[in-house]
């Protein structure tokens, strides 16, 4: 596929425009490791909040949605919508907490909530485990879409696509900082929207698809519209909807996803104005995230159904695409093939913007790990600033170059996305826990996190998944896989925390103090101190975990509703369409009045 001289001038003209912004703010960036890692703590919640949803449109994304739609359905993709329930709950309790420690990075938070060596020991091992192991996979995965993407559209050898996308971003990130980051990951926002809605237009109106009307009624199509999985199938609704919305909302640490918040979204929190900004800049993120995007990259994966109704096809009109690379997630990019001279400049440069967020975003958020939490507390407690700011840059660099040789090396989205998942199965409960109930001690974390990795592994590398829960013959169902790691590592890190000592008082109250969590979880630290004379408890301060909840409550059906009413007036559902629009404009209704109450307090 050849470009045109209007395609190379986008892409030109997009690149030019974000280097410009790295090299602009660079100066103010590399002043301190405050304006490098959060910019100064200054940022509104609107730019927040599209730099969240800029962050998590990555090029990996689509090509996982159609990856799920291609296997599962449409249904399938409750693996991801179930974090919706996770992100809520980061809204109307979580975020006011993170703005409210004032801590550089979320792994901080372990110094303030735990003492003495396991909190030490935690904070520098989870700067390590997340900010370099994590990090690298998830940034290697981002970069696999990028090479499936060079390979089918622009014909480009997997090394060619890693150097060429790797070096302008890491040279960006380097540069710029969170507040590069931010500020260009507003211009990515629209880039990519605009890339993602245009393709996705122009693809179901191609001659091969006919229309939205022949899409959905095509044979290799019409089985996989359902929004709900069948019922009726009882293997497939646990799988796909049952574990997702009763278990893996709450269980798994996923990035972009941590129950309690965590990782480049609590970053963004902290770099908020005030507790305020915070809330606002998750809601909308949610909003944007669920209800806004997840339509044109299904409507193109179901397109793509028709033109190429197996991986075979794929290989057939591709034939240069190595083996090792061949899979339902081609297909996406295999679709944007298609697209005419102009709208295919728009695409590109919003899938290099997709890649460019995710990616820089990525670095920030794990070289802070790396200096606040690794460099500054284990090997130069007495770092100045500008020293800071130049182990950030370097430990930039290394994480890029790390993740784009991992990137070689793997195959398919969902698989990452799975391993992910499933290797932080149940430690999701202390993440949430942690705050609000006093006994859990540093050990209870690194309990959960070292049971979750060790089962996670046993699963895959021995014959233990196998016996356990090999389909026919297992001594389980096959798909009790995920909830045997979860409810093995939640009884032994509740075990271990009941059979360790408890944080000091001190550490107890000075967290309290602090951060006034509030609730029965603290109730006895708060008569404790009172027998002690110790007031920890602020004047008019009130436990909002009630309110906060009913506020998720009301913001998850709000969003679920706005998501599956645009899917059905796509359809062409009109009654079910306009059933879910009454039920958005009422919870949404009630939400107001709900945030309106809470409002007073954070104020």
């Amino acid at each position: 596929m050849e470009l045109s001289t209007l395609d190379y001038s986008f892409i030109i003209v997009f690149f030019s425009l974000v280097l410009g912004i790295g090299i602009y703010v660079s100066k103010k960036s590399g002043k301190n490791s405050s304006e490098f890692f959060l910019s100064g703590r200054t940022m509104p919640w609107w730019l927040l909040g599209l730099s969240m949803v800029a962050t998590t449109f990555s090029t990996d994304t689509p090509n996982l949605v159609t990856d799920i739609v291609r296997t599962n359905g449409v249904s399938g993709n409750w693996v991801w919508w179930c974090f919706l329930i996770t992100g809520m709950l980061t809204v109307f309790v979580y975020a006011k907490l993170w703005r409210k420690s004032n801590v550089n990075t979320d792994l901080e938070f372990y110094e303030m909530r735990y003492g003495g060596k396991p909190a030490s020991f935690l904070r520098k091992f989870r700067a390590v485990y997340l900010g370099a192991l994590f990090n690298i996979i998830t940034m290697a995965s981002v970069t696999l879409a990028a090479i499936k993407i060079g390979g089918i559209m622009l014909g480009l050898e997997p090394w060619q696509t890693v150097v060429g996308a790797g070096l302008i971003t890491v040279v960006f990130s380097a540069l710029g900082g969170f507040k590069g980051v931010v500020y260009t990951d507003f211009l990515l926002f629209f880039v990519a929207m605009a890339g993602a809605i245009g393709a996705a237009y122009y693809l179901v109106n191609i001659p091969e698809v006919g229309g939205v009307a022949a899409l959905m009624e095509n044979e290799n199509v019409a089985g996989k519209l359902n929004i709900l999985p069948d019922f009726d199938n009882t293997k497939v609704l646990i799988t796909l909807f049952i574990i997702p919305i009763a278990v893996q909302w709450w269980s798994s640490w996923y990035p972009g996803a941590e129950p309690g918040g965590g990782g480049y979204i609590a970053q963004r929190m902290l770099a908020a104005k005030n507790e305020n900004h915070a809330i606002g800049a998750t809601f909308f993120f949610n909003i944007m995230h669920y209800a806004l995007r997840p339509w044109p990259w299904i409507l193109v994966a179901l397109a793509s159904l028709v033109v190429y109704p197996d991986i075979a096809s794929i290989a057939e009109a591709f034939p240069n695409v190595a083996e090792s690379k061949l899979g339902h997630d081609l297909a996406y990019s295999a679709m944007l093939t298609k697209l005419p001279s102009g709208l295919l400049g728009v695409v590109l440069a919003s899938l290099i913007a997709a890649y460019m967020s995710t990616i820089s975003t990525q670095l920030n958020w794990g070289s802070s790990y790396i200096v606040f939490d690794f460099y500054k507390q284990q090997i130069n407690p007495n770092a100045t600033e500008k020293q800071m700011v130049a182990v950030g840059r370097i430990s930039t660099v290394v994480l890029m170059v790390l993740s784009a040789l991992l990137a070689l090396t793997l195959q398919n989205a969902f698989e990452v996305f799975d391993l992910l998942v499933t290797f932080g199965a149940g430690t999701g409960l202390v993440f949430i826990l942690r705050w609000f109930w006093w006994r859990i001690n540093a050990w209870s974390e690194i309990t959960a996190m070292f049971v979750s990795g060790i089962i996670s592994i046993l699963m895959v590398k021995s014959n233990l998944g196998n016996y356990l829960f090999a389909p026919d013959t297992g001594v389980f169902p096959e798909w009790a896989n995920y909830p045997f790691v979860v409810v093995v590592t939640t009884v032994i890190w509740v075990a271990v925390t009941l059979l360790t000592k408890p944080e000091s008082d001190a550490t107890l109250r000075s967290f309290y103090k602090k951060i006034q969590p509030g609730g029965p979880g603290w109730k006895k630290v708060v008569e404790k101190a009172n027998l002690d004379n110790e007031e920890i408890v602020k004047s008019g301060e009130k436990w909002s975990v009630p309110a906060g909840i009913t506020a998720m409550l009301l913001g998850v059906v709000l969003i679920y509703s706005i998501m599956f009413a645009t899917g059905y007036w796509i359809y062409g559902k009109t009654t079910s369409a306009l059933l879910l629009s009454g039920v958005a404009l009422v919870s949404g209704t009630l939400l107001i009045k709900a945030w309106n109450k809470m409002k007073d307090d954070i104020l």
